[in-house]
């Protein structure tokens, strides 16, 4: 079958976890005793960031195989145009945090306050970047800019449908779009990388945060990838995707994860070797705060992939296949989780006491070390529902982008390639 057929069941199954997910968010909204309602808005930017991330990262690799002459990927470069679309409705989500920063309903960057910028001489010093105006065009333009060479490469593919062929004329063209793409999204996503977590903990700055988050992004997509292909071949789509093409993927997995790995102990050894307050305060946080967060996040993204894909014969199976993409995608949600939750609860927490609050108890950050704070020290249900329902929202849109064509493309040059491919 070479069309896909979005059934009313699976729309069923996807509308209730999105329910769950929305139900989730607004009990964290109005149950939170925290100043600002930072578990609602750190739980929406957590998931927001996360899954639009992956659909950019999704354009990213197609871009890198398209200009890389690759051909092995072709029967479900589907699946890869359909999670690169995602940033559409991601864009409109992350306008939600962009009118909360203007209309002042949340806290979650401390360099959004122009009084506290005013007494604070490091945040001054980054003002010229770290304002409301750069993030919101910065937002804009530069996601922006994103999703029209994800429409762009979509639509020369489809063309390439109708009237491609072997002269190569349509994929020429795509390798023009693709190579001009890639330089500008290592630009670019890290700007935005920066100005949507990294500057939540305003005082701090590393040099590899955004190869950091790029590797994160890569591992989650990757494993997406997989547990759609392997879904759709349950369902008797893609059987000429076959053993090779999923080892090639789960390579990637495993690949990625130790690129992660060396990005994770890097940053970390840079930092604790130069010995600068603001910069081993970060990582001081996260190892005697969130124990179980820091540590637990090298168990899922390093020593459980690592170990469980080092044998070749456990990148061909697909149940260990689909136990590993789980478990990385939970690892790396999780990874965002702890980028975002200590230092948005910190700043939380000091701008009530700047407006007059009191001191929140138990919050688990400065000043309250080692207290237990569900959704913060470790995820809660809300977090845990809030990431199902944003989960099955992506799921839905890709299967809607799927169902509009046809899964394998039937005049691309490189699917006579991508069928007999073999390892």
């Amino acid at each position: 079958m070479n069309q896909f057929t979005f059934e009313s069941k699976q729309k069923t199954v996807l509308f209730g976890f999105m329910g769950l997910g929305l139900l989730c968010l607004l009990l964290a909204f109005f149950l939170d005793s925290q100043p600002f309602h930072v578990r609602f808005w750190t739980n929406f930017l957590h998931n927001t960031v996360f899954f639009t991330g992956i659909g950019f990262i999704s354009l990213f690799i197609y871009a890198a195989f398209i200009t890389s002459w690759a051909g092995w990927y072709t029967q479900f470069k589907r699946v890869l145009e359909s999670m690169s679309m995602f940033m559409v409705p991601g864009l409109i989500l992350l306008l939600v945090v962009i009118a909360g920063l203007w209309a002042g309903w949340h806290e979650l960057y401390h360099w959004a306050d122009t009084e506290e910028v005013a007494k604070d001489a490091v945040l001054q010093g980054k003002s010229g970047f770290l304002n409301k105006g750069w993030y919101t065009i910065g937002t804009l333009a530069i996601v922006g800019i994103w999703i029209y060479f994800a429409m762009r490469l979509r639509s020369l593919s489809l063309a390439e449908d109708q009237n491609g062929g072997v002269d190569f004329a349509h994929h020429r063209t795509m390798r023009r779009w693709a190579a001009a793409f890639l330089p500008i999204a290592g630009f670019s996503s890290a700007a935005v990388i920066w100005q949507w977590m990294m500057s939540i903990d305003a005082h701090w700055y590393s040099t590899l945060y955004a190869w950091y988050t790029g590797a994160s992004w890569f591992v989650a997509g990757t494993a997406m990838v997989i547990l759609f292909l392997i879904y759709l071949k349950s369902k008797g789509y893609y059987e000429s995707v076959k053993e090779d093409h999923l080892h090639d993927l789960g390579k990637y997995v495993f690949a990625i994860s130790i690129f992660w790995t060396y990005l994770w102990f890097s940053q970390y050894m840079l930092i604790w070797y130069a010995n600068v307050g603001e910069e081993t305060s970060y990582f001081q946080t996260r190892m005697h705060d969130y124990p179980v967060l820091f540590y637990g996040n090298l168990i899922l993204n390093f020593v459980l992939p690592f170990f469980i894909l080092m044998r070749n014969d456990t990148k061909r199976k697909y149940g260990t296949l689909v136990l590993v993409s789980i478990l990385v995608i939970l690892g790396h949600w999780l990874d965002f989780f702890q980028m975002i939750k200590p230092g948005a609860l910190d700043t939380a927490i000091h701008a009530a006491g700047a407006h007059g609050g009191e001191h929140i108890a138990g919050a688990g950050g400065h000043g309250d070390h080692g207290a237990f704070l569900m959704g913060f020290t470790i995820p809660g249900l809300l977090e845990l529902g809030t990431m199902l329902g944003f989960a099955a929202f992506f799921v839905y849109m890709v299967f809607a982008r799927l169902e509009k064509v046809s899964l394998e493309p039937v005049n691309d040059p490189y699917m006579a390639e991508s069928a007999h491919h073999h390892v």
